[in-house]
């Protein structure tokens, strides 16, 4: 198969499974949302950042070594796997030792017993990382999908059950790790693929060599990525981790998915083509501008119709994380730029400059947070907006640099899209002022269509290039 056969296909097939699994996550969690309290999402929301670290250190970035390395091999694919389950395992035992000391912090006595039983998911997944990687580097989304949607599935009936029988955050706790060890059960036994009982020095000095380097860099972006339900939960209490945990679900509900869908692809033919400048920068290019001019509108209008959308989605008991969904939806628009452009580095092999940046900028973070914790909740978010903006800066300074695409350059492209969007927010704004008489589903649906047909409208007239490249994939 060629490689644009192997693109359309990946793409194909990687919308499917996001969608149909994000859909079905996103049905659960309203329905979760309906049952549950927010103190109880606040408790699994305090603990994302040491799964998250978890993983990290399981993974050890040599996942995606093996997806760069053009030529491996079994010995490849089964060092990685022993390692992977070994430091699993490992990791699962400190998590059992260190949960106690986990609820202390909190102040929440319950933690301990969430995270002993929560941190089986490490083992759980370790099972699956390299036969999935596999899938990914071969492009074989349809197999990945037909994997994930049942055992999502599976997991999502069964924590239902449990959330209407009144076992509360433990429903949480139950359905996740149904869905990982079903994952990593499925991902086994649909592979072709099994570890031999080797462990070669020179194959894992390679990868790790790469690996080690993206780890500590997942490491700072996981614990940075997740302070804020660190400090929230720490200064706060379990219902504003809630409420933060829930808006940044909800913000990156649309820019997860479509930002998803293209990086099972986007990754594996970057790496293809690292040694091509041109077309290096000639794909970059192309999918930044079609995730931003999909992912903008629909974040503009979610921010302008929030309101609308919170009580329609999870009722008025969740109205109070509007404003910090409004606050954070920027750094939601921001986020594909800061994506792709560390896959440049990623391809490029410079996880030396990956990790030197994610240093800097996450001193910056730090600093921010200092200053902006003093002047309450609100400065928290606003700080974390800012942060964003500043480590965009650098992010496209140094991997525009590898492939001839200037930040200055970036920014001039992505300008006309963020011009309509707001020309399109406005006249949103106006319109849905304006239906104050009507109920929040009519508001919604018309300032919804509203904004699309503007939006489309002025895309067309403005001749961009990214609706063409959005019709051709569909026609495709």
């Amino acid at each position: 198969m060629s490689l644009k056969k192997q693109v359309l296909s990946g793409f194909f097939w990687s919308f499917l499974q996001q969608f149909s699994t994000q859909l079905l996550t996103f049905l659960v969690q309203l329905i979760f949302a309906r049952i549950l309290l927010p103190s109880e999402f606040g408790l699994i929301g305090m603990l994302t950042v040491f799964i998250g670290i978890g993983t990290a250190l399981f993974e050890g970035g040599m996942t995606s070594s093996l997806i760069r390395v053009s030529e491996v091999d079994t010995r490849d694919y089964s060092t990685v796997f022993f390692f992977n389950l070994g430091v699993s395992i490992l990791i699962y035992l400190l998590f059992f030792l260190a949960a106690p000391y986990i609820a202390l912090f909190y102040r929440q006595p319950m933690l301990s017993d969430i995270a002993r039983i929560y941190g089986f998911s490490f083992v759980f997944l370790a099972f699956g990382t390299v036969q999935n990687t596999i899938l990914t580097k071969e492009m074989k989304f349809k197999r990945q999908a037909l994997i994930t949607f049942p055992a999502l599935l599976i997991g999502s009936i069964l924590g239902i059950v449990f959330a209407y029988n009144g076992f509360g955050v433990w429903s949480l706790v139950y359905s996740m790790l149904t869905t990982n060890l079903l994952t990593s059960f499925f991902l086994w036994f649909s592979s072709d693929w099994r570890p031999q009982f080797v462990f070669d020095i020179d194959k894992f000095r390679l990868h790790f060599y790469f690996g080690y380097k993206m780890t500590l860099s997942s490491l700072l972006d996981t614990i940075f990525t997740n302070i804020y339900q660190i400090i929230i939960g720490r200064v706060y209490s379990p219902v504003l981790v809630g409420y933060y945990t829930r808006a940044n679900s909800l913000m990156m509900l649309p820019v997860g998915n479509v930002s998803a869908v293209l990086n099972k692809i986007v990754f594996p033919l970057f790496a293809k083509v690292q040694d091509d400048i041109s077309g290096l920068r000639a794909a970059y290019k192309k999918i930044m501008l079609i995730v931003l001019f999909i992912i903008t509108p629909i974040i503009v209008l979610m921010a302008l119709l929030a309101d609308q959308l919170v009580v329609f989605l999870f009722t008025e008991k969740w109205l109070p994380i509007v404003p910090i969904f409004q606050i954070i939806c920027l750094s939601g628009i921001l986020y594909p730029l800061h994506l792709y452009n560390l896959m440049i580095l990623q391809v490029k092999g410079r996880s030396d400059l990956f990790l030197r940046l994610e240093i800097i900028k996450k001193v910056i973070f730090v600093l921010i947070i200092v200053i902006s914790i003093f002047f309450g909740f609100t400065s928290l978010m606003i700080g974390y907006v800012i942060a964003s903006i500043l480590a965009l800066f650098i992010n496209t300074h140094y991997a525009g640099s590898m492939i001839d695409y200037t930040m200055k350059q970036q920014l001039l492209d992505i300008l006309p899209i963020f011009i309509i969007s707001i020309c399109m927010g406005v006249v949103v704004f106006f319109v849905n002022n304006n239906l104050i008489a009507y109920n929040n589903i009519s508001r919604l649906i018309i300032s919804s269509i509203v904004g699309i047909v503007i939006y489309i409208s002025l895309a067309f007239i403005f001749k961009f290039q990214s609706i063409n490249d959005v019709k051709n994939i569909m026609k495709k």
